[in-house]
Protein backbone atom coordinates (compact mmCIF):
# COMPACT_ATOMS: atom_id res chain seq x y z
CA UNK A 1 0.00 0.00 0.00
CA UNK A 2 1.31 3.12 -1.08
CA UNK A 3 0.06 5.91 1.72
CA UNK A 4 1.52 8.88 -0.24
CA UNK A 5 -1.02 8.31 -3.17
CA UNK A 6 -4.06 7.53 -0.64
CA UNK A 7 -5.05 11.12 0.11
CA UNK A 8 -4.71 12.05 -3.58
CA UNK A 9 -8.50 12.73 -4.45
CA UNK A 10 -9.62 10.58 -6.97
CA UNK A 11 -12.76 11.17 -9.98
CA UNK A 12 -15.99 10.02 -7.77
CA UNK A 13 -14.11 10.26 -4.23
CA UNK A 14 -16.46 12.99 -3.00
CA UNK A 15 -17.42 13.47 0.34
CA UNK A 16 -20.90 14.52 0.13
CA UNK A 17 -22.60 11.50 -1.61
CA UNK A 18 -26.29 11.07 -1.99
CA UNK A 19 -28.12 9.17 0.61
CA UNK A 20 -28.47 5.34 -0.55
CA UNK A 21 -31.71 4.15 -1.11
CA UNK A 22 -32.89 0.43 -0.24
CA UNK A 23 -32.62 -0.77 -3.50
CA UNK A 24 -28.67 0.67 -3.56
CA UNK A 25 -28.26 -1.25 -0.46
CA UNK A 26 -29.43 -4.26 -1.51
CA UNK A 27 -27.42 -4.02 -4.99
CA UNK A 28 -23.77 -3.24 -2.90
CA UNK A 29 -24.99 -5.79 -0.24
CA UNK A 30 -25.67 -8.94 -2.77
CA UNK A 31 -21.91 -7.78 -4.31
CA UNK A 32 -20.15 -7.65 -0.92
CA UNK A 33 -21.44 -11.20 -0.71
CA UNK A 34 -19.77 -12.15 -3.61
CA UNK A 35 -16.81 -10.05 -3.24
CA UNK A 36 -16.28 -12.42 -0.05
CA UNK A 37 -17.14 -15.43 -1.65
CA UNK A 38 -14.64 -14.61 -4.43
CA UNK A 39 -11.76 -13.90 -1.47
CA UNK A 40 -12.56 -17.24 0.12
CA UNK A 41 -14.12 -15.99 3.61
CA UNK A 42 -17.68 -18.31 3.20
CA UNK A 43 -18.18 -21.18 5.49
CA UNK A 44 -20.80 -22.76 3.08
CA UNK A 45 -24.02 -21.08 4.03
CA UNK A 46 -23.50 -19.98 7.11
CA UNK A 47 -22.23 -16.53 8.44
CA UNK A 48 -23.62 -13.50 7.24
CA UNK A 49 -23.28 -10.11 6.33
CA UNK A 50 -26.33 -7.25 6.70
CA UNK A 51 -26.75 -3.95 6.02
CA UNK A 52 -29.22 -1.18 7.39
CA UNK A 53 -32.04 -0.01 5.42
CA UNK A 54 -31.90 3.73 4.97
CA UNK A 55 -35.27 5.06 6.90
CA UNK A 56 -36.12 5.59 10.30
CA UNK A 57 -37.66 2.36 10.55
CA UNK A 58 -34.76 0.25 11.93
CA UNK A 59 -34.89 -2.62 9.61
CA UNK A 60 -31.85 -4.45 8.33
CA UNK A 61 -30.90 -6.75 5.11
CA UNK A 62 -29.62 -10.21 5.90
CA UNK A 63 -29.17 -13.44 3.63
CA UNK A 64 -31.92 -15.59 3.00
CA UNK A 65 -30.14 -18.73 4.99
CA UNK A 66 -29.53 -21.59 2.46
CA UNK A 67 -28.31 -18.94 -0.20
CA UNK A 68 -24.37 -19.52 -1.09
CA UNK A 69 -22.90 -16.08 -1.14
CA UNK A 70 -21.17 -16.52 -4.65
CA UNK A 71 -24.96 -16.68 -6.02
CA UNK A 72 -26.71 -13.77 -3.92
CA UNK A 73 -28.75 -11.64 -5.37
CA UNK A 74 -30.73 -8.17 -4.52
CA UNK A 75 -33.54 -10.01 -4.21
CA UNK A 76 -32.36 -12.88 -1.59
CA UNK A 77 -31.78 -10.59 0.83
CA UNK A 78 -34.61 -10.38 3.52
CA UNK A 79 -35.63 -7.31 5.28
CA UNK A 80 -36.16 -7.89 9.02
CA UNK A 81 -36.98 -5.77 11.60
CA UNK A 82 -35.23 -5.39 15.05
CA UNK A 83 -37.31 -8.05 16.49
CA UNK A 84 -36.21 -10.79 13.79
CA UNK A 85 -39.75 -10.50 12.01
CA UNK A 86 -39.52 -10.30 7.94
CA UNK A 87 -41.00 -6.99 7.18
CA UNK A 88 -41.84 -8.06 3.39
CA UNK A 89 -44.45 -10.86 2.65
CA UNK A 90 -42.90 -14.49 2.10
CA UNK A 91 -42.89 -17.92 3.42
CA UNK A 92 -41.13 -17.88 6.56
CA UNK A 93 -39.54 -21.52 5.78
CA UNK A 94 -38.33 -20.60 1.99
CA UNK A 95 -38.09 -16.94 0.42
CA UNK A 96 -38.00 -15.18 4.14
CA UNK A 97 -36.21 -18.01 6.19
CA UNK A 98 -32.89 -16.19 8.39
CA UNK A 99 -30.24 -17.79 10.48
CA UNK A 100 -31.72 -17.08 14.13
CA UNK A 101 -27.54 -16.52 15.50
CA UNK A 102 -27.12 -14.18 12.27
CA UNK A 103 -30.23 -12.12 13.55
CA UNK A 104 -28.36 -12.18 17.05
CA UNK A 105 -25.12 -11.15 16.36
CA UNK A 106 -26.02 -8.51 13.78
CA UNK A 107 -29.02 -7.06 15.42
CA UNK A 108 -27.01 -6.55 18.35
CA UNK A 109 -24.76 -4.07 16.71
CA UNK A 110 -27.14 -2.35 14.49
CA UNK A 111 -29.50 -1.58 17.13
CA UNK A 112 -26.64 -0.24 19.57
CA UNK A 113 -24.52 1.78 16.82
CA UNK A 114 -26.36 3.48 13.93
CA UNK A 115 -22.98 4.61 12.81
CA UNK A 116 -22.66 1.48 11.19
CA UNK A 117 -24.14 0.51 7.80
CA UNK A 118 -23.17 -2.93 7.78
CA UNK A 119 -21.69 -5.43 9.38
CA UNK A 120 -19.49 -8.91 8.16
CA UNK A 121 -19.23 -11.71 10.18
CA UNK A 122 -16.92 -14.60 9.19
CA UNK A 123 -15.65 -17.84 10.19
CA UNK A 124 -11.95 -18.54 7.88
CA UNK A 125 -9.45 -20.96 8.96
CA UNK A 126 -7.08 -18.09 9.92
CA UNK A 127 -9.89 -15.84 12.13
CA UNK A 128 -10.57 -18.53 13.92
CA UNK A 129 -7.03 -19.54 14.46
CA UNK A 130 -6.37 -15.74 15.86
CA UNK A 131 -9.68 -16.16 17.85
CA UNK A 132 -8.10 -19.28 20.01
CA UNK A 133 -5.24 -17.52 20.72
CA UNK A 134 -5.26 -15.84 23.71
CA UNK A 135 -2.69 -12.84 22.25
CA UNK A 136 -5.09 -12.55 19.72
CA UNK A 137 -4.20 -10.13 17.38
CA UNK A 138 -0.42 -9.48 17.34
CA UNK A 139 0.85 -6.02 16.09
CA UNK A 140 3.63 -7.54 14.01
CA UNK A 141 2.20 -6.34 10.20
CA UNK A 142 1.51 -2.98 8.59
CA UNK A 143 -2.74 -4.76 8.38
CA UNK A 144 -2.38 -5.81 12.05
CA UNK A 145 -1.77 -2.09 13.42
CA UNK A 146 -5.07 -0.79 11.27
CA UNK A 147 -6.03 -2.70 14.20
CA UNK A 148 -4.14 -1.54 16.89
CA UNK A 149 -6.13 -0.80 20.19
CA UNK A 150 -9.12 -0.90 18.13
CA UNK A 151 -10.30 -4.09 17.74
CA UNK A 152 -12.61 -5.44 20.60
CA UNK A 153 -12.66 -9.36 21.82
CA UNK A 154 -16.23 -11.07 23.07
CA UNK A 155 -15.47 -14.50 24.54
CA UNK A 156 -17.28 -17.40 23.17
CA UNK A 157 -21.14 -18.29 24.82
CA UNK A 158 -21.98 -21.00 22.67
CA UNK A 159 -24.08 -20.74 19.33
CA UNK A 160 -25.43 -17.25 19.16
CA UNK A 161 -29.02 -17.64 19.66
CA UNK A 162 -29.79 -16.32 23.32
CA UNK A 163 -30.94 -12.66 22.97
CA UNK A 164 -29.42 -11.51 26.01
CA UNK A 165 -25.65 -11.93 24.82
CA UNK A 166 -26.47 -8.92 22.50
CA UNK A 167 -25.70 -6.42 25.08
CA UNK A 168 -22.22 -8.27 26.03
CA UNK A 169 -21.80 -8.20 22.62
CA UNK A 170 -22.16 -4.23 22.29
CA UNK A 171 -20.21 -3.84 25.26
CA UNK A 172 -16.77 -5.85 23.83
CA UNK A 173 -17.57 -4.21 20.88
CA UNK A 174 -17.15 -0.68 22.44
CA UNK A 175 -16.55 2.10 20.02
CA UNK A 176 -14.76 -0.09 17.61
CA UNK A 177 -15.05 -1.17 14.19
CA UNK A 178 -13.67 -4.82 14.17
CA UNK A 179 -14.12 -7.27 16.71
CA UNK A 180 -13.10 -11.22 17.42
CA UNK A 181 -15.28 -13.62 18.49
CA UNK A 182 -13.51 -15.83 20.77
CA UNK A 183 -13.33 -19.60 19.58
CA UNK A 184 -15.86 -18.47 16.80
CA UNK A 185 -14.35 -16.13 13.85
CA UNK A 186 -14.10 -12.67 13.25
CA UNK A 187 -16.72 -9.47 12.81
CA UNK A 188 -15.79 -6.20 10.99
CA UNK A 189 -18.31 -3.21 10.20
CA UNK A 190 -18.22 0.11 8.60
CA UNK A 191 -20.78 3.51 7.99
CA UNK A 192 -20.57 2.34 4.53
CA UNK A 193 -20.86 -1.03 3.17
CA UNK A 194 -17.25 0.11 1.10
CA UNK A 195 -15.49 0.51 4.96
CA UNK A 196 -16.77 -2.80 5.86
CA UNK A 197 -15.82 -4.62 2.92
CA UNK A 198 -12.03 -2.98 3.55
CA UNK A 199 -12.13 -4.23 7.36
CA UNK A 200 -13.36 -7.65 6.88
CA UNK A 201 -10.53 -7.98 4.32
CA UNK A 202 -7.78 -6.62 6.19
CA UNK A 203 -8.23 -7.65 9.37
CA UNK A 204 -8.84 -11.58 7.33
CA UNK A 205 -5.43 -10.93 5.81
CA UNK A 206 -3.86 -9.73 9.37
CA UNK A 207 -5.05 -13.00 10.24
CA UNK A 208 -3.52 -15.16 7.73
CA UNK A 209 0.13 -13.39 8.01
CA UNK A 210 -0.32 -13.62 11.74
CA UNK A 211 -0.70 -17.62 11.28
CA UNK A 212 2.19 -17.79 8.84
CA UNK A 213 4.31 -15.79 10.54
CA UNK A 214 4.27 -17.35 13.98
CA UNK A 215 3.71 -21.15 11.84
CA UNK A 216 7.75 -20.87 11.51
CA UNK A 217 8.81 -20.37 14.83
CA UNK A 218 10.96 -17.98 15.20
CA UNK A 219 10.82 -14.43 16.88
CA UNK A 220 8.79 -12.45 15.79
CA UNK A 221 9.54 -8.50 15.25
CA UNK A 222 7.12 -6.03 16.85
CA UNK A 223 7.43 -2.21 16.34
CA UNK A 224 7.58 0.14 19.05
CA UNK A 225 3.89 1.26 20.59
CA UNK A 226 4.60 4.77 18.97
CA UNK A 227 5.18 3.43 15.90
CA UNK A 228 1.78 1.00 15.86
CA UNK A 229 -0.16 4.30 17.13
CA UNK A 230 1.40 6.08 14.84
CA UNK A 231 0.36 3.75 11.88
CA UNK A 232 -2.90 2.93 13.47
CA UNK A 233 -3.67 7.27 12.93
CA UNK A 234 -2.38 7.16 9.48
CA UNK A 235 -5.16 4.78 8.71
CA UNK A 236 -7.72 7.25 10.65
CA UNK A 237 -7.14 9.77 8.46
CA UNK A 238 -9.31 12.37 6.82
CA UNK A 239 -9.32 11.09 3.16
CA UNK A 240 -10.00 7.31 4.59
CA UNK A 241 -13.76 6.70 3.17
CA UNK A 242 -12.31 7.86 0.05
CA UNK A 243 -9.68 5.26 0.00
CA UNK A 244 -12.47 2.91 0.76
CA UNK A 245 -14.76 3.70 -2.06
CA UNK A 246 -11.77 3.43 -4.39
CA UNK A 247 -11.25 0.25 -2.89
CA UNK A 248 -14.59 -0.92 -3.36
CA UNK A 249 -15.23 0.50 -6.84
CA UNK A 250 -12.48 -1.46 -8.04
CA UNK A 251 -13.73 -4.96 -6.18
CA UNK A 252 -16.67 -3.80 -7.81
CA UNK A 253 -14.84 -4.85 -11.40
CA UNK A 254 -14.35 -8.24 -10.53
CA UNK A 255 -18.24 -9.02 -10.49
Amino acid sequence: MNLADIPLAQPGDTAATPVPTEADMRRDLAALYRLVAHFRMTDIIDTHISARVPGPENHFLINRYGVLFHEMRPEDLVKIDMDGRPVDPGDPETTNRVNAAGFTIHSAIHMARHDLACVVHTHTADGMAIACRKSGLLPITQHALRFYNRLGYHAYEGIALDLEERARLVADMGPHKAMVLRNHGLLAAGSTIAEAFVNIYFLERACQAQVKATAAGEELVTPSPEVCERTARQFERPTAQAYCQRVWNAALRLL
